[in-house]
Parts: structure tokens; sequence; C-alpha cells
């Protein structure tokens, strides 16, 4: 298949988007960016990869103030970058690299990528959710979680997603519309969720 669309997906933890996004991936032969986004930012940016995936989609309160001041502007380089936090910094070199990335075929996993790329044309917004017996089936196996403890991280890890979603953004996660296709994974199959998701970009 020739794809010229850009994927975005934003998941639940446990609800297998990761997992979903690189057969998928796999399936059109084009690239795939989740924490690999983290590597490039720390590459462009001189700092060492290990703190930004501590800050890793988690947001501040402070990145709109500093826009206000003027503070830091999306097209004026790294410098003035250095007195914001480290999550806003962050922020905004993914939201460079999302968008230079983006020249060409991809999918992109989580970090505000659909609110980002918005206004291409080639885009297609996938939310993947599932339920809450399959998710802690998933982080358990998947992830490692403790079982005792999947419940509590679950909603923990979705309430971070969702905080620095809903900041960055100004949008609400999860509300469907903001995506064009939401996958239930645990009624829907990756096998057919991929066929249905080929089948709407062809």
């Amino acid at each position: 298949m020739n794809c010229k669309h850009i994927i975005t997906i934003g998941r639940q933890f446990g609800s297998g988007g990761r997992e979903l996004g690189k057969a998928l991936a796999d399936r059109l032969q084009i690239k795939y960016y989740d924490k690999e986004l983290i590597s490039i930012a720390a590459k462009e940016s001189g700092y060492n990869p290990e703190i930004f995936e501590h800050v890793d989609e988690r947001a501040t309160n402070s990145l709109l103030y500093s826009l206000s001041m003027g503070i830091y502007n999306l097209g004026n380089g790294y410098a003035p970058m250095r007195d914001m936090p480290v999550n806003d910094q962050l922020y905004l070199l993914q939201h460079k690299i999302i968008r230079e990335l983006a020249a060409t075929p991809c999918v992109i996993v989580g970090r505000c990528a659909d609110y980002i790329l918005r206004n291409n044309k080639n885009l297609l917004r996938l939310f993947v959710y599932a339920n809450m017996e399959d998710r802690i089936n998933n982080a358990v196996k998947i992830h490692g979680v403790p079982e005792n403890k999947a419940e509590s991280i679950i909603k923990k890890t979705d309430k971070t997603r969702a905080n620095y979603y809903n900041f960055y953004s100004n949008q609400k996660w999860g509300a469907v519309e903001n995506y064009d296709l939401c996958v239930n994974t645990s009624t829907i199959s990756r096998e057919a969720a991929i066929n249905m998701i080929c089948s709407i970009i062809d």
C-alpha cells in the first residue's frame, strides 16, 4: 500500500495503542515514532535523554505564561528555552520535531501530535481504549506492572496523559470529537483494527 497519511495515536495505558501503532506502521511500511521522539529532542537540545524521559507527557503550568511574556517563540531557536521548565522545553522541541517528521508518512504515538498536526490534510487521528480488565492484564504482561497495583497505576498514568494533552492542546483527551476513529481493543482485534484503518486510508 502506498500510504500518504500521517497517523496519530492517543491511547489509554494498557489498551495496546503502542503495539497497534507499531504493527500498523509495519503493515504500511512507514516510520513509527514514540519514545524515539525523546532521543531526537535530546540530541537537538544537548540534554541527557534520561532527563526528558522523566518528564515525558507531563505538563507544567508555566508554558502559557512564558509564551504570553514573549520568553519563547516557536521559530526563535533554543537559547531562551533554557530558562523554562524541562517539561515545557521537551514539549516545544517535540512540537517542532513532529511538524518536521510529518513531511513524510508515519505513525506518531501520543505527545499531542493530533493537535499539533491538526491542519495537515493527510492526517488520521486515532484513539485507542479498552476495558479495565484487559488493560490490567496488558499492564501486567506487557509493561511488567505489579498486579496488585495495576489499576491504580493505569488510572494515574491516564490522568497524567490527560493533564498533559488538555493543558498543551486546550482540548479534552479522549473526547471523541478530537479523533477520526476510536478503537476499542477489547472488542476489536489488532488485525481487524489494522485492516479497518488501512481500508480508511486507501
